[in-house]
């Protein structure tokens, strides 16, 4: 008979990157004994991948930035497929969720006059992006793993227990949401490293799984990005949306082969860098589509003036939204005017007012990640980018206000949800969405938790559906897995 562990939760949080530690941290806030069951590693999230910065209308950098502009932003970037109410509480309260992480010990790049600094990028009328150098998702992910932290030291100074409140269960995959009836009761997983099969009794589930990168070759996307929860919430009865749209995000590395794929920052273009093609043309000024035109320059010196000028020039081409950057790369190379590995070229070399000095200070880790995997230093050469599989716009159709499922106890946040980008997500909303709501689903779990006349219970025939279904997908990949021959006399 296969031993099988059980563990009694109210809200249990599937995912361990920014929607999901938020979503715990507001269900622990709210009373609630929450686990996270993390993949991987508990800090080896994708959320480290978003590196530019969180896009939230503070002004600090352009004060007639507002939430309305964001709005308005992101519904266009999203060729206006997006729900509407989402980008709406997403632009209003980006900045309180910035405000808040800088409240629990973030560290953000600063302005001279002491504000969070705020940099551009693609899509965004004005400077937008709170910022920690390029580094800004693991700034997020060390701050919220602090946060965990600190209310587990509190709940133990409490009940003498870390995790009588908030436990982590790392490298711990789910493979079935579990049901009473229509409702939510739990989830079944197995723990990596010893196989065992673990029960997780809950009335309220979140899913915070992130994407589906890794159904594509060429992606940015770590190895954890398989979708997970997009197939739990599906086999579930919860519906999805949106699922064609997928984003290559335009620079990605291109050169060598092992790295291909690796995301390329878009503040690279933010600060000032440039793409080019093999004729040294810049050609992003020959791909501006007609809804854009009134506010994009039509020359490379408008363009290099706005800079410095906002006010009374347009901004470059290269900071177009994703899709249409990415779309004229893809272009660019089939027309013969691609790079001599298939991309296009990025140059960010005598561009910068601080020239090298500026570029490490502002870059880093697009300096360290060039210099260590490619052998190219971004001061004096070129970068060779190209289109990555990096983002799905699709996914589990969502309440905005509760982030609920259509499953009574289900719910989303993250890049598992879909509804919020329409067909095509701005660089720099995925922070602050997840942020968004992370937290409003660890508080509409909660609220769906407080309102139950009674907790479901976990019915023993999905149990043992589950538990055979993992047995046989274990015996499938044994049978799969070919045994070594024993050498003969002969050959000894």
């Amino acid at each position: 008979m296969t031993e099988i562990e059980r563990h009694s939760y109210d809200v249990v949080v599937i995912g361990a990157g920014g929607a999901g530690l938020r979503a715990a941290i507001e269900a622990r806030l709210q009373g609630k004994r929450t686990a996270i069951i993390s993949k991987s590693l508990f800090g080896k999230a994708h959320t480290v991948m978003a590196e530019g910065g969180a896009a939230a209308a503070m002004g600090n950098v352009n004060p007639n930035d507002n939430w309305q502009v964001h709005f308005r932003d992101t519904m266009r970037g999203g060729k206006f497929l997006n729900n509407w109410r989402m980008a709406e509480l997403h632009a209003k309260e980006a900045p309180d969720r910035v405000w808040e992480l800088e409240h629990w010990g973030a560290l953000f790049d600063r302005t001279k006059d002491g504000k969070i600094s705020q940099r551009n990028f693609g899509g965004h009328e004005y400077p937008r992006l709170a910022h920690v150098g390029d580094r800004t998702g693991l700034e997020l992910i060390r701050t919220a793993q602090q946060k965990i932290v600190a209310l587990q030291q509190q709940d133990h100074a409490e009940t003498g227990d870390y995790e009588s409140n908030l436990k982590v269960w790392a490298e711990t995959t789910v493979t079935r949401l579990l049901l009473d009836g229509e409702r939510i009761c739990g989830a079944f997983a197995y723990v990596r490293e010893t196989g065992r099969f673990v029960v997780f009794e809950a009335p309220a589930v979140v899913l915070a799984t992130g994407g589906i990168g890794k159904a594509f070759k060429v992606t940015s996307n770590s190895w954890e990005y398989t979708g997970d929860g997009h197939s739990l919430a599906l086999l579930a009865g919860a519906t999805l949306l949106n699922m064609e749209f997928v984003q290559f995000h335009p620079t990605g590395m291109v050169w060598p082969p092992s790295v291909k794929g690796i995301l390329v920052t878009e503040s690279v273009r933010g600060d000032r860098g440039v793409l080019k093609n093999s004729d040294g043309e810049r050609f992003m000024f020959d791909y501006i589509p007609e809804v854009f035109k009134s506010q994009y320059a039509t020359s490379p010196e408008e363009g290099d003036r706005w800079y410095d000028d906002p006010d009374n020039n347009r901004r470059p081409p290269e900071l177009l939204p994703r899709d249409e950057v990415a779309r004229a790369i893809n272009s660019e190379v089939k027309a013969g005017r691609g790079s001599p590995h298939g991309g296009v070229f990025l140059t960010v070399v005598d561009r910068m007012p601080g020239g090298a000095a500026e570029i490490v200070r502002r870059l880093p880790s697009m300096h360290h990640q060039f210099k260590e995997l490619a052998d190219v230093d971004i001061t004096t050469e070129p970068m060779e980018v190209g289109p990555t599989c990096h983002y799905v716009m699709g996914g589990v159709e969502v309440d905005p206000d509760t982030a609920a499922a259509l499953v009574p106890g289900l719910f989303a946040a993250g890049e598992v949800a879909g509804g919020m980008h329409g067909s095509n997500r701005l660089g720099g909303n995925s922070l602050t969405d997840l942020l968004v709501f992370g937290r409003r689903a660890g508080l509409g779990a909660s609220e769906y938790v407080d309102a139950l006349d009674a907790r479901p219970a976990v019915p023993e025939t999905e149990v043992e559906a589950a538990t055979a279904e993992a047995l046989a997908r274990s015996s499938a990949r044994t049978a799969r897995t070919p045994t070594p021959s024993t050498p003969s006399s002969s050959r000894r």
